[in-house]
């Protein structure tokens, strides 16, 4: 069963177990307030306190005027009493402080804390920040003192840690609401927040640290369209295993189709790909002008030669999965080849041209084209090609982006980019955390596209297929990256990293 502190949560939802805890477990605000100032003591003594920054004993706590900064209170008094020497800012007249914010303001005061107005002098120097201005609960850009705060923080010379967030970060959306804080660190509470996850999220927050505060499980019982956060741990569970008494035919027979004249490398590495992934049999359809060529270099890899759809016909009915799209164009090669995918029987996966192609034709196809045994695998400007908007449309809010095509395509979609969202028709989504900026370069979606058809051909669902290939994808790219590091990196390397990722997954001897 997977582990409930695996799931995603809006700000909205998090405010709601927070609700459940106070007013239907019967823990207190201030108790929980308190639990969330030991847990970023914790982690600073256990990150920052250590053989890395041994001197950290003059801390910066820059505090807002709501329950984040009655954290950031609360962080200042057990700072205080373990001997570090703490400044302490207020943004707004602490008189006007409320609730268990205005609890932690007079536990610091009474332990003989003062509280400084903003603004601060700009020549002290501090060892270290906690940045408790904000919170989760913003929905608008940033501006006047608090847009100069969150200035003065990204200039100091020392380590942020963020409470729960850093201030500026759309917890919903992992957009910066036009400045945030760019942290060391960040200890979140409570429920993971999905915006840390995707888009500016995992510039913004650092390395993300979560505290639950021994809330029980029941707190979130009444949230049922929490999202996920999938990681390598989750691989060998969507893996299928292989009975000894197997065949070639046992793991599914993938049809890459593209490659036009001049690029035929594309559909070469998602060819490469799906064979390094399990399947079976591969078979690439593409352009006479290299078929005799595409496969000198890797002879597992069949080659069919089509100069027209009714070459294709054959392949596809002997096809188990079909990935349509890498380097396919958008001539009228590419459109005829296209729709005969589209009218095969066949689970696809759609990717590149395949997806500029539909998203150009969609008015004009039938809908019974809208299947329900396909996987749809944008980038952002096909994303927006999709849903006829803008690429900062979709950027602004990845999670609702991929969910629109998902219900508007009945399809699983695999929105790629910086915190990859994977949703399906049905409303689940999930967040992967895995990879790296090097795998943004030419080739590396078509490696993912053939990733995910293995997985279909081995018999794993599309949505499953999806989760499993984008974590297999993200962490042969980290593992890459460790190899020949992110400016080097090119789609091959990707490949090159297949097997130990499921050699790992089936628990292989490395």
């Amino acid at each position: 069963m997977p582990d409930l502190n695996d799931k995603l949560y809006t700000a909205q939802q998090v405010r709601q177990q927070d609700h459940c805890a106070i007013h239907e477990i019967g823990i207190s605000g201030y108790e929980l307030m308190k639990r969330a100032g030991r847990a970023v003591i914790d982690h600073i003594h256990d990150h920052y306190l250590a053989d890395r920054y041994p001197s950290a004993r003059h801390w910066l706590v820059l505090c807002g005027p709501g329950n984040n900064g009655g954290d950031g209170y609360v962080v200042a008094t057990l700072a205080a009493k373990a001997g570090i020497d703490v400044t302490l800012c207020s943004m707004v007249d602490t008189a006007l402080l409320k609730g268990d914010a205005a609890l932690a303001l007079n536990d610091w005061q009474d332990s003989g804390g003062k509280v400084l107005p903003w603004p601060l002098s700009g020549e002290a120097t501090y060892d270290l920040a906690v940045d408790a201005l904000l919170g989760t609960g913003i929905d608008r850009e940033v501006g006047g003192a608090y847009r100069i705060a969150i200035e003065f923080l990204n200039k100091l010379n020392c380590p942020i840690v963020a409470v729960d967030i850093p201030s500026g970060l759309n917890a919903d959306t992992g957009c910066v609401m036009g400045c945030a804080v760019r942290a060391h660190s960040s200890v979140t509470f409570v429920g993971k927040k999905r915006g840390m996850y995707t888009a500016d999220g995992p510039d913004i927050c650092g390395s993300i640290y979560f505290n639950d505060l021994s809330i029980p499980a029941e707190a979130a019982a009444a949230i049922t369209n929490a999202g996920r956060l999938v990681g390598i741990d989750r691989l060998p569970a969507w893996l299928p295993g292989r009975q000894r008494n197997s065949h070639k035919g046992s793991f599914g027979h993938v049809l890459g189709v593209g490659g036009i004249e001049g690029m035929s490398g594309a559909i070469r590495l998602c060819g490469e790909a799906a064979l390094r992934s399990g399947a079976g049999r591969v078979t690439l359809a593409t352009d006479p002008v290299h078929a005799a060529l595409i496969n000198l270099s890797r002879p597992e890899l069949m080659v069919r030669p089509v100069a027209c759809a009714d070459d294709l016909l054959t392949a596809l009915n002997d096809a188990d999965i079909i990935a349509a799209g890498p380097g396919l164009g958008r001539s009228g090669w590419s459109e005829s080849l296209f729709k005969a995918c589209l009218d095969a029987k066949a689970t696809l996966v759609v990717d590149a041209d395949g997806l500029n192609l539909l998203a150009e034709h969609r008015y004009s196809l039938a809908q019974d084209k809208w299947r329900d045994n396909w996987i749809l695998t944008p980038h952002p400007a096909e994303a927006a090609r999709l849903l006829d908007c803008q690429v900062v449309d979709i950027q602004q809010d990845r999670v609702s982006a991929a969910q629109t095509i998902a219900s508007r395509y009945r399809a699983v979609v695999v929105l790629k980019g910086c915190g990859s969202v994977i949703a399906s028709p049905d409303g689940q989504y999930a967040i992967c955390p895995l990879g790296n900026p090097g795998m943004a370069t030419a080739g590396s979606g078509d490696v993912l596209t053939g990733i995910i058809a293995a997985l279909l051909g081995q018999g794993v669902g599309c949505y499953e297929a999806a989760l499993a290939g984008v974590v297999a994808h993200a962490h042969a790219g980290d593992l890459a990256a460790r190899e020949v590091g992110e400016t080097a990196l090119i789609a091959g390397d990707i490949i090159a990293q297949l097997p130990a990722v499921w050699m790992t997954a089936e628990g292989s001897p490395r």
